[in-house]
């Protein structure tokens, strides 16, 4: 409940002069209901402690987190004050008004210098290369892997392993050694799998699952100055990592056609894979042995090196805005300047959230903070989005509607999928006024 104070003392028939800063103590933050929600209201407890305002974070599953979040922007609503977006609506939201302009901030606090390059270029500029920012980097997050530590210290499994491809088992460096460990652990009739990935084509599961590979093989989504998408998302190596992807799903468990974070972390948990596809923030999980009585026998590593060498991973997480609509644009400007502090992005890192601070990331305290934090660290610097121009969700639906027949269902060729799906992007970057 906001509480007009200049409203009540007038009623009173006072007439008392109030700073602005003391009409607005109170700030309601928008953001998808998951454990990272619940880091944040404790980090935003200590806000409150330090200054008297009061931080709320609503939150909403994420099945409808962007329709809420959209219905009452474009409503113009100012329920929220801030919002902690996904980095594909950066276009959609900030051109139609719907995030305020934080470039000034930006510059003023030397924020492009506090977070990790790949989080400003992705979580908060667009257009890209524009230096126009609209978000601070907030909760980092990427696809990793986790696995099954002692199925690959086993001296049996490590034996049978060399004999058969001729180098030891050991964390994959590269996706050849991915896609061997996956076919070595592959036993149905043992109910014993080699790999868990995303398939879900229903919102982004399955792109930032392929997009793992795609990156890494040295494909890209196309020119992202140019928009042309001809000759990048159908290259040769674009098509190589589709086969590699869609060779991966043949040594998922049984019925794996339509799985996203909670099956993969089902897969190490339920022991059925020997490696599991995963975006950091759900790792946690995964060492509680509460919910996962593997946690001991549980490691995790980076997304591995494709044949040349190239070696990123799809990008998750999101930035924090300003909503244009807030009626307490001010005091929200403040709490940035509070969240972006060494000392609070260090104390974020305490609680759970996946910070974007280089220097917070960097530190060897941090790294050696949980079993999964040097993966994170290594991966933070080597990540790509998808694209981020206000048309993502036809561009997204397009690409889930071509390549997902070839994933699951072994339909056609990876080299017709990514045809047809240059073909569908071109349309759409014309129609946009993207390309002539």
């Amino acid at each position: 409940m906001r509480v007009n104070l200049a409203g009540v003392l007038a009623g009173l028939g006072l007439s008392v002069a109030i700073p602005t800063s003391a009409l607005s103590q109170e700030l309601t933050i928008f953001w998808a209901e998951w454990d990272p929600a619940n880091y944040l209201q404790e980090l935003v407890n200590e806000y409150e402690a330090e200054t008297g305002v009061a931080v709320t974070v609503e939150t909403t599953p994420w099945s409808d987190f962007q329709t809420k979040a959209f219905t009452e922007f474009n409503a113009k609503g100012s329920a929220y004050d801030l919002i902690v977006g996904d980095s594909q609506w950066l276009g959609a939201a900030s051109t139609a008004g719907h995030y305020v302009d934080l470039t000034e901030f930006f510059n003023a606090n030397k924020v492009g210098d506090i977070m990790a390059p790949a989080t400003v270029k992705y979580y908060a500029e667009y257009p890209g290369n524009s230096k126009k920012y609209w978000a601070i980097p907030a909760e980092g997050d990427a696809v990793g892997w986790s696995y099954r530590k002692d199925w690959f210290s086993d001296p049996k499994e490590m034996e049978a392993f060399k004999a058969k491809y001729g180098y030891d088992l050991a964390v994959p460096t590269d996706w050849k050694q991915l896609r061997d460990i996956a076919e070595f652990f592959y036993r149905p009739d043992e109910k014993r799998y080699g790999i868990a990935i995303y398939t879900d084509n229903s919102y982004d599961a399955m792109a930032m699952g392929f997009e793992n590979a795609l990156f890494s093989f040295g494909g890209e989504l196309g020119n992202p100055e140019t928009y042309e998408v001809e000759g990048y998302i159908n290259s040769d190596k674009a098509v190589a990592a589709l086969e590699a992807y869609r060779e991966l799903y043949g040594f998922t468990p049984p019925g794996w056609a339509k799985t996203f974070f909670v099956e993969n972390n089902q897969a190490i948990t339920e022991g059925l894979a020997a490696m599991s596809m995963n975006y950091f923030a759900f790792f946690p999980a995964l060492l509680n042995e509460s919910t996962n009585p593997h946690a001991a026998s549980t490691g995790f590593f980076a997304n591995p090196a494709g044949p040349d060498g190239d070696q990123f991973a799809a990008l998750g997480g999101q930035g924090i805005s300003v909503v244009s609509y807030s009626e307490n644009k001010e005091e929200a400007m403040k709490f940035l300047e509070w969240f972006i502090k060494d000392s609070t992005q260090k104390r974020w890192a305490e609680l759970g959230g996946y910070t974007a601070s280089a220097a917070v990331l960097e530190s060897p305290e941090f790294r050696q903070a949980t079993p999964y934090n040097e993966a994170f660290y290594q991966t933070m610097f080597k990540v790509k989005d998808f694209w981020a121009v206000p048309e993502y969700a036809e561009l997204l639906s397009q690409m889930n509607q071509r390549i997902y027949p070839y994933i699951v269902g072994g339909e056609g060729t990876a080299k017709e999928a990514l045809d047809a799906l240059a073909a569908d992007w071109t349309d759409t970057f014309k129609k946009y006024g993207r390309l002539k």
